[in-house]
């Protein structure tokens, strides 16, 4: 991402309400305690890959066709618990009953996994129990606005008894999950805090609100979930990762993204510093200011990744609230005073982690990465929805592409964006920028070798795999990579006509 470029302007984004969806967090009594489980996403899946989470998915007009059969469906949440069930038929072979959890006949499963409208006429059909019995809803939580789409989503909870009585999980046949565990919710949070497990972050902190509510009733699953049910839901942190929690700001972004991460890294209980707390609006200072209140550690400095407009603060408006140092680059601080300037190789000790400075130049001069353990502060390196602009006035393409291969080198273990959601897949998403473009450089060098000499037209030619890219973008883009080919001597330019060097 980066600022739009003048001239170009988009037409007003709109929201869509947010689409329902439901996920099931399901317990047991295991013989140290109470477990919960979890099943680890395909590398393949759009959201969360490689990470573990509960099961769940989408409200589809399967799940509204059966609330219209089932008379025990009813109420306010009848289509999000429908698609629970048929949800962990599919992903699990299991449904809630009466009795506890039930295997799905492996017939009526396969059935499933091929088409889901067969859920419906199967459960008709009594092949498996339809039972809402026992389950109850959790919160709700909307999901963050990283993207154009939000989700509603319902956190439901089934208490399966004792682990004796509690069927084994056949992952074959399998749509999402790779891998299933039971484990007490304080096993799983230390794996997380120690970055030996991806847990999604709405799971994160669920699993830490069950933690402390069976602290308060002596480890009762059914008593605890009760209380939390009955307690309205509050803003709650979004930890991308232990040490890294995002507070999504409002800017003017390239669009799908509106946009800016915030993030407070470092120590949760201990020091940290605040990347990009890119306020304009004084409703998102006030979110800000109670993140910040929230938070158990100190802020011992604001830190900016580079001057775009979208990641920089209105100081008077965040001066109100936030007293702390500016760090930044030698860059940065020609358009915000800096009280420490940030070079490359600089180690931020922040409480018991250490983030080290990378300077990444290319998207824009002295930008800013920080690494640590828990992965990578990217700013506009990589971006989590949408696509990364190289400015031809301040980038530089040949960087940015080597930058590129310097942050896959240094092996992240995620990669958390200015702009969207948290990467989970870090060295596979770094590469697939590197190899995008590259071939698109030597697509503009290819439109030039083929006789073709002005922008408007390299970049036809060179776009011509994306149609949908806005023709002004393309333009902007297709100058950075002429300009990034005469840096290295391949082609010339006079009076707006590109040659062969």
């Amino acid at each position: 991402m980066s600022e739009v470029p003048e001239g170009v302007n988009f037409a007003p984004a709109s929201r869509p309400s947010a689409r329902p969806t439901a996920t099931m967090t399901l317990t047991r009594d295991g013989p140290e305690g109470v477990e919960v489980l979890l099943g680890k996403r395909s590398i393949t899946m759009r959201a969360f890959p490689n990470y573990w989470a509960f099961p769940g998915g989408g409200v589809s007009s399967v799940d509204t066709a059966a609330v219209e059969y089932f008379s025990q469906l009813e109420g306010e949440e009848a289509k999000t618990i429908a698609c629970i069930l048929r949800e962990m038929s599919e992903e699990l072979g299991l449904v809630p009953a009466p009795t506890g959890l039930t295997s799905v006949p492996l017939e009526a499963r396969l059935a499933i996994v091929s088409d889901k409208k067969n859920w419906l006429p199967m459960a008709q059909n009594n092949a498996f129990p339809v039972s809402r019995e026992n389950i109850k809803v959790l919160s709700h939580r909307i999901t963050p606005p990283f993207g154009p789409v939000q989700f509603d989503n319902a956190f439901l909870h089934f208490h399966a008894g004792s682990s004796r009585e509690v069927p084994e999980i056949d992952l074959e046949p399998q749509t999402e999950f790779t891998e299933v565990m039971w484990a007490k919710p304080v096993e799983i949070l230390s794996k997380w805090r120690s970055y030996e497990m991806k847990v999604a972050p709405p799971v994160v902190t669920l699993l830490m609100e069950i933690e402390r509510t069976l602290d308060r009733f002596d480890r009762n699953m059914e008593n605890a979930a009760d209380d939390i049910a009955s307690r309205l839901p509050g803003r709650r942190s979004i930890l991308f990762a232990h040490g890294v929690e995002v507070v999504p700001i409002k800017t003017a972004t390239l669009p799908p993204a509106d946009h800016t991460n915030a993030y407070m890294v470092g120590d949760p209980q201990g020091d940290y510093v605040l990347v990009d707390p890119a306020v304009r609006m004084r409703e998102d200072m006030e979110s800000l200011a109670t993140a910040i209140d929230r938070h158990k550690g100190t802020l011992v400095a604001v830190v900016f990744t580079h001057s775009h407009g979208d990641h920089l603060a209105d100081i008077g408006l965040l001066r109100e609230a936030i007293d702390a140092p500016i760090w930044g680059s030698e860059y940065t601080s020609q358009s915000v005073p800096c009280d420490r300037i940030l070079v490359d190789g600089d180690v931020l000790q922040l409480g018991n982690q250490s983030w080290k400075v990378m300077i990444t130049p290319g998207h824009h001069p002295g930008h800013v990465c920080l690494l640590g353990d828990a992965g990578l502060i990217a700013g506009d390196m990589v971006a989590g929805i949408g696509t990364i602009l190289i400015p031809p006035q301040t980038g530089n393409m040949n960087e940015y592409i080597e930058q590129l291969k310097r942050l896959k080198d240094a092996k992240p273990h995620l990669i958390f964006p200015s702009h969207g959601p948290v990467i989970a897949l870090p060295e596979q998403t770094i590469q697939r920028y590197i190899d995008h473009r590259s071939a698109r450089h030597q697509r503009v060098l290819d439109a030039v070798l083929a006789g073709t000499s002005s922008v408007e037209d390299i970049a036809r030619t060179a776009y011509e795999d994306t149609p949908d890219a806005h023709p002004s973008l393309a333009i902007d883009q297709t100058l950075s990579h002429l300009l990034a080919h005469q840096e290295e001597g391949n082609l010339t330019q006079k009076n707006g006509i590109w040659t062969v060097q």
